[in-house]
């Protein structure tokens, strides 16, 4: 749209606010808000009480992954700063929505799944933005890495606006809506008719935000196919180790089946809807960083995917399980 027709770009700028596009910041909300509210925030205190599960999960979701796709953007991008950030941003996103579906493809446990993506939810709203300060504005420059104008801007305060405005917002609006909703109209409703009405808008949104913003600047993404390919293969590598490592870790740890595939897709899937929002936010709608988020979801879904019936083989070889049995 963007390559053939010029004029969409005017057309989507002309409803911005200062440095927000209004249509996005709209797409950006709506798209996290029903994961939000499928969390089952009630069943948190399931996971705190196995102390094991919950030390794994936080060792693999906010030392290994951030730190692993740190190196990776380091070592596959160093030489683009803007794609460069945009990947460090993906790695700090832990994931709080799809990693229910790969879960459940992966036949993992439930539970703990609706647990440990409350409890990431969380974590994020309370300090994605001291990490995504640490990891952008200083550790870049302990590697000697060039440091541009934008990012020595950067500042907590701003990276933590963001993540209230895209996180936040869709975080008291779901949990409410649960909270609410659960009391007055109950849980069978809530989950049979409420959920099912609501989670269409996360792929809608996504997909009206990802158009918009690709129509943005399509002559420039048509023009560049093989950035998309660079970005992609740090991507595919950072998926692949996170979820071999973090079940491999998961098995030693005295995991089961279950508990062990619902610990290594959450600690491989990222929040790319955060990711999106925060880029476009602090780096802008037109930047490098806020392309390299886009590309995220369309490489992690077919990854996914093939991890899921990686965990099969794992189940098969690991547990001597067969099909269907946990």
């Amino acid at each position: 749209m963007g390559w053939l027709s010029p004029n969409v770009a005017d057309f989507w700028n002309s409803m911005s606010s200062g440095t927000t596009n209004i249509p996005i910041a709209i797409g950006l909300i709506l798209m996290m808000y029903p994961p939000l509210a499928k969390v089952k925030y009630e069943e948190l205190g399931d996971v705190f009480k196995n102390t094991k599960i919950l030390g794994l999960s936080l060792i693999q979701n906010w030392i290994i992954g951030p730190v692993l796709m740190f190196l990776l953007a380091i070592i596959f991008l160093r030489f683009n700063l803007d794609y460069m950030y945009g990947l460090i941003l993906i790695g700090l996103a832990r994931c709080i929505a799809m990693v229910i579906v790969w879960n459940d493809l992966a036949h993992g446990d439930r539970q703990y799944a609706a647990g440990l993506v409350a409890f990431n939810a969380i974590f994020q709203v309370l300090f994605f933005s001291i990490y995504a300060w640490l990891f952008i504005s200083v550790l870049p420059g302990w590697f000697g890495l060039p440091v541009n104008d934008a990012v020595e801007a950067i500042t907590i305060g701003q990276i933590a606006k963001s993540v209230m405005i895209y996180l936040g917002i869709p975080f008291a609006a779901g949990f409410l809506s649960r909270f609410i909703l659960l009391r007055v109209k109950g849980k069978t409703w809530y989950e049979t008719k409420f959920v099912p009405k609501i989670s269409p808008l996360t792929l809608i949104a996504l997909l009206f935000t990802i158009v918009v913003m690709f129509s943005l600047k399509g002559e420039y993404i048509v023009k560049l196919p093989l950035d998309v390919v660079r970005i992609a293969i740090p991507l595919v590598i950072y998926f692949a180790i996170m979820f071999v490592v973090s079940f491999l870790m998961s098995k030693k740890a005295g995991a089961n089946y279950e508990q062990a595939t619902t610990l290594s897709f959450t600690a491989a899937s990222n929040n790319f809807e955060l990711a999106i929002a925060v880029a476009i936010a602090v780096f802008g709608i037109n930047s490098g960083e806020a392309f390299t988020a886009v590309i995220g979801p369309l490489v992690e879904v077919p990854v996914m995917i093939s991890l899921v019936n990686v965990a099969f083989w794992f189940r098969k070889k690991l547990y001597r399980l067969p099909p269907g049995k946990g």
